[in-house]
């Protein structure tokens, strides 16, 4: 460094904590030196996964104008409920017109995004871990084509929001403990459950949902291609952990059941969108009960599970043992699900056509 050049800008602490987060885990890290390849379905989907791959640059039309107030009223659901609750007697935002529910609804959606982004970089660590730790080459094959599509859909997310919306949200308080769990988890299907069943899962419904509603076309095309990528991820996590789970005992099914249902409510209350009320101005203690009643916004959190619950079923979770999983799923009300399509059936229809 030269007398003329000023010092380099040290970042503080501060800064550092706001911008990285470190998970500690413990789980082996395994090498193969057998390259057999022995399991015919795993070696399909990673071949479809090669031959899937696609470019975010010159694939997505990111020239297209996108006006945030234009998506409100047909892609956020919160925009209804909201809506209603204005309404109730002593609601905090009965005072509200046409130009605050419009804001809220930019901000829901924008905030909505960018826990799906950040879902998004949760699979890309959890995949890079899973290629670490499974103890099958043809899973780590699959996985490491995994942690290529995890990155580009950060990029894509992270793009959308930042160039079209003008910027997005921290990681919710739900989402970030469910990931924090499943990355410090050491179990190798532990990382298989939370992220390609659990969130991947949850992730499919959601997008699937947000690419009907929404009238955008670069946002449509987006999650067309996301939603091809999501369903293959799926897919491996219901083929590899549905032999393994024939090995386990009823007491370590148990404890993948009550793992399953943790992260079903975490991810249930990560919609409540508290960060999005403060940012209005508004408690989050004093909407969110008359956001909550509104029985809207339970049908939209259930359909969100149409694919977590058939999953669970072809693994064995649902009934092993005493069918504890069955009956909490039941009790949250989405048991109805369990005889839909599983995505392990359903990835060929949805591969990418551009």
């Amino acid at each position: 460094m030269t007398a003329t050049e000023p010092e380099p800008e040290v970042p503080s602490r501060a800064e550092v904590d706001a911008t990285v987060k470190v998970v500690h885990d413990h789980a082996d890290r395994i090498f193969l030196w057998s390259h057999d390849r022995s399991r015919g379905q795993l070696v399909t989907l990673y071949n479809k996964a090669m031959g899937s791959q696609w470019n975010s640059v010159t694939e997505l039309d990111w020239d297209t104008e996108v006006d945030p107030e234009a998506l409100v009223d047909r892609s956020t659901p919160l925009l209804q409920l909201t809506t209603a609750a204005r309404e109730v007697d002593g609601s905090p935002i009965a005072s509200w017109g046409d130009k605050e529910l419009i804001a809220l609804g930019v901000e829901s959606f924008k905030a909505q995004l960018s826990q799906f982004m950040h879902g998004e970089q949760g699979a890309l660590i959890c995949t890079a871990k899973i290629v670490e730790t499974v103890p099958w080459i043809d899973a780590k094959y699959y996985a490491s084509t995994q942690v290529m599509d995890e990155a580009r859909h950060v990029e894509v997310f992270a793009k959308y929001l930042d160039d079209k919306l003008s910027g997005h949200y921290p990681i919710n308080a739900h989402l970030r403990l469910l990931l924090d769990d499943i990355v410090n988890d050491s179990r190798w299907d532990m990382t298989y459950l939370g992220m390609q069943i659990m969130v991947e899962g949850l992730a499919l419904a959601a997008f699937g949902f947000m690419r009907e509603m929404t009238p955008d076309p670069l946002l449509k095309q987006l999650l067309r291609y996301v939603m091809s990528d999501e369903a293959r991820h799926v897919a491996f996590g219901v083929l590899s952990l549905k032999e393994y789970y024939t090995e386990l005992t009823d007491t370590e099914l148990r404890e993948r059941q009550e793992f399953a249902f943790e992260a079903a409510v975490r991810m249930r209350d990560r919609f409540l969108q508290q960060e999005v009320w403060e940012r209005m101005g508004i408690k989050p203690a004093e909407i969110l009960p008359l956001v909550v009643a509104d029985p809207g916004r339970g049908m939209f959190q259930q359909m969100l599970f149409s694919k977590i619950v058939p999953n669970c079923k072809k693994l064995g979770l649902l009934d092993a043992g005493d069918g504890w999983l069955r009956t909490k799923f039941t009790e949250m009300g989405v048991i109805q699900f369990e005889d839909w399509q599983d995505t392990g059936e359903e990835y060929e229809s949805l591969q990418a056509t551009g």
